[in-house]
């Protein structure tokens, strides 16, 4: 079938279901009630990943079934957004009689933002030459008569930025629009509408905070920069390379002084707060001049470790994103010792599938 095709009628009773279910996996800890945060129930996602099928002079994007392994071709794809799905059609008309250019592409993937931007990898079993290089400058002229589109060729140990690798996307939240770059093969929020949801609900819970906050695992700052309105100065740690030069970039983009961030992952963070190691790349910041009442936590599916999770325990307040509700459920055996949850929301950033985003205020005790 050419098109992954949502049945919309079926959203509320998807996201009810999700909400049941967390309710049912946290009651123990008091919680009875949460605060939902609904996706558009299509075109909600502003990245895409797909495969490339060569049948003979025929091409086209396929995706495998979850269930049965069976590729199926796709054509028009439900869940992404509405650039994407024009791209993909104007990709497959341009790449389809083009040797050059479809000749060992295995890969194609989309990158586009709520403000009309859009980035295109292509990645190939093959090296890409000089040859290939001026035909994916042709095709992206071509393309940019069109959209506001860049590509980019990637293949073993090789990327080709024909221009650059990232886009600008703009998120309006409460009435003000935060500026982020967001980088290719770099995590972003998928939802970007979900996202916004996210950082309003974040800021409301901070609004009547104050001295400083702390964040761990901040990315490339996306709630950082929209919650640094609310607190005197904000400290924020990330261990990927990548998603900290992002994170200086959007601190420039959107003007934000007291904001300060370093490439520190949280087990490091927690070694230098606890003196029991030095490092250089703290440069001039004295980590003990902050009066951080408030730490936002947004890790990987994998939770917090043990000791990190001890070190957000000593803050009053705890504000919890997360991406998995299994270890959520398992790091707050530990913060529940301390804190109790004030508030619980769930933000369904992956309709349709078993994935929930939830996020937890926790005050101390």
């Amino acid at each position: 079938m050419p098109v992954i095709e949502i049945d919309a009628s079926g959203y509320d009773q998807q996201l009810a279901e999700k909400e049941q279910r967390i309710l049912a996996q946290f009651s123990r800890f008091g919680v009875n009630k949460l605060e939902v945060f609904a996706s558009a129930p299509k075109h909600y996602r502003q990245r895409a990943e797909f495969r490339v099928w060569h049948d003979g002079d025929d091409l086209y994007h396929i995706m495998f079934d979850q269930q049965s392994k069976e590729k199926v071709r796709v054509e028009r794809f439900d869940p992404g957004a509405e650039l994407i799905n024009e791209l993909m059609s104007a990709m497959i008309t341009e790449l389809k009689d083009n040797e050059l250019m479809r000749r060992k592409l295995f890969q194609i993937d989309y990158l586009t933002t709520l403000s009309g931007n859009a980035l295109i990898s292509l990645l190939y079993h093959k090296q890409l030459d000089e040859q290939w290089l001026q035909a994916a400058q042709d095709l992206q002229a071509r393309l940019q008569q069109r959209f506001n589109v860049e590509l980019i060729g990637r293949a073993r140990k090789q990327k080709q930025v024909l221009a650059t690798d990232y886009v600008i996307e703009q998120l309006e939240v409460n009435g003000r629009t935060y500026t982020y770059q967001q980088v290719e093969n770099s995590f972003t929020q998928p939802n970007a509408k979900v996202n916004e949801s996210m950082l309003a609900w974040a800021q409301d819970i901070c609004a009547p905070l104050s001295n400083d906050l702390l964040e761990l695992y901040c990315g490339n700052g996306n709630f950082s920069i929209a919650l640094a309105g609310s607190f005197n100065r904000v400290l924020a740690t990330e261990i990927s390379k990548s998603s900290v030069h992002s994170a200086q970039y959007n601190i420039a983009a959107n003007k934000v002084e007291n904001l300060d961030i370093i490439r520190m992952s949280s087990e490091e963070f927690t070694q230098a707060m606890r003196k029991e190691r030095t490092f250089t790349r703290l440069g001039n910041i004295d980590l003990h001049s902050y009066d951080c009442q408030t730490i936002l936590v947004d890790p990987p599916r994998a939770g917090m470790d043990e000791l990190t999770c001890k070190l957000t325990s000593e803050y009053d307040n705890i504000i919890y994103i997360s991406c998995n509700p299994e270890t959520l459920e398992r790091d707050l055996e530990m913060l529940t010792q301390t804190h109790e949850i004030a508030r619980f929301a769930i933000f369904d950033q992956f309709p349709y599938t078993h994935h929930i985003e939830s996020g937890v205020y926790l005050k101390r005790k």
